[in-house]
């Protein structure tokens, strides 16, 4: 009978669109007032509140996203994870992440389908040999797992790579860190969403920030399309836009944001296990559980807002890719 019951009960909800299915995090209005508001509901502003409510028992939090969770550059990236960065500083500061990652999906209870499938970086000229094998041994410095592949080695690690010297860009070897992968970017808003809101925290979509109300230095609260939300303390991890929140304030923050261009084919069969990086080329790749090909290209060289792709970028990351991995 208990099979049979779960039987009608699947087929009740695959007819249902949704409707019967439990929420995993709320659609509160917004409170009067917070201890602290969060302008920004991707991976990082989720994971703020959530670290907020656990590790410092701050719970009466807003997090207002003016789209939906993870709608912005959450879920427009390339989705690697990695710590062999060149500078200590950086590399310290990865490698805690890295760590978190490795235990994230049973601190949150909610598989984020990290994937320690490897990331590798190639090097197709002299100075790409020596910028690498620098990286490498700073790496190694910082007890970070990294090693340099030859050629053969790269071949071995990769078979689906050409390796011949007469294309345009000959790998000449490469840095691996074992440790690095990818994991699946709405998985990580929403999981963490899910944690966030089980400790009382609002997510609040669809409420834009218009303005941020203040008396001379001390914060009020902000204006958002669903009115004024009274609050001292503003958190803001808007991405792009960051430096558009702060500037409501008249708080100039040294940044520019540029788009950093990417995209994914229709899906393939599984026929890539690991992640390439080729920095020269700016020609990134990885294949998602789906099967489509993740491909990162370069970054626009103007300042810019947009979340779209230009045609030109595309095409000339792809002649790349298409030379170094003939079989796609």
């Amino acid at each position: 009978m208990k099979n049979k019951y779960s039987i009608f009960s699947l087929i009740k909800n695959a007819f249902s669109y949704h409707e019967n299915w439990q929420r995993a995090w709320r659609d509160p209005e917004p409170k009067k007032e917070y201890d602290a508001v969060i302008v920004g509901g991707g991976g990082h502003g989720l994971a703020t509140a959530y670290y907020m409510a656990k590790k410092h028992n701050i719970k009466n939090i807003a997090v207002v996203e003016k789209g939906w969770i993870g709608g912005g550059n959450t879920g427009r990236n390339t989705t690697i994870i990695r710590s062999n960065y060149l500078w200590d500083a950086s590399a310290g500061l990865y490698d805690h992440a890295l760590k978190i990652w490795e235990g994230l999906s049973q601190e949150l209870n909610y598989n984020v389908m990290f994937s320690q499938r490897g990331v590798m970086n190639l090097a197709h000229n002299l100075q790409d040999v020596r910028d690498l094998k620098r990286r490498t041994h700073a790496n190694r410095l910082n007890n970070i797992d990294a090693v340099w592949l030859s050629t053969e080695e790269v071949k071995k690690f990769c078979p689906i790579i050409n390796t011949s010297p007469d294309i345009r860009y000959p790998v000449l070897g490469g840095t691996l860190q074992r440790r690095a992968g990818t994991a699946r970017h709405d998985a990580v808003a929403w999981g963490y969403a899910r944690g966030a809101d089980a400790m009382g925290v609002d997510i609040i979509q669809n409420c834009e920030v218009k303005g941020i109300k203040r008396i001379g230095d001390t914060v009020e609260g902000i204006e958002t399309t669903k009115g004024f939300i009274k609050t001292k303390k503003i958190g803001v991890v808007a991405a792009g836009h960051s430096s558009v929140i702060a500037n409501m304030v008249d708080l100039k923050l040294p940044l520019e944001s540029k788009p950093l261009q990417a995209l994914v084919s229709e899906p393939v069969k599984p026929i890539i296990d690991t992640v390439v990086m080729s920095n020269a080329v700016h020609a990134y790749v990885s294949q998602s559980d789906k099967g489509e090909l993740v491909i990162g290209a370069g970054t626009d060289a103007y300042v810019s807002y947009t979340q779209r792709g230009s045609h030109d970028v595309v095409e000339g990351t792809l002649k790349a890719i298409l030379e170094l991995y003939p079989i796609f």
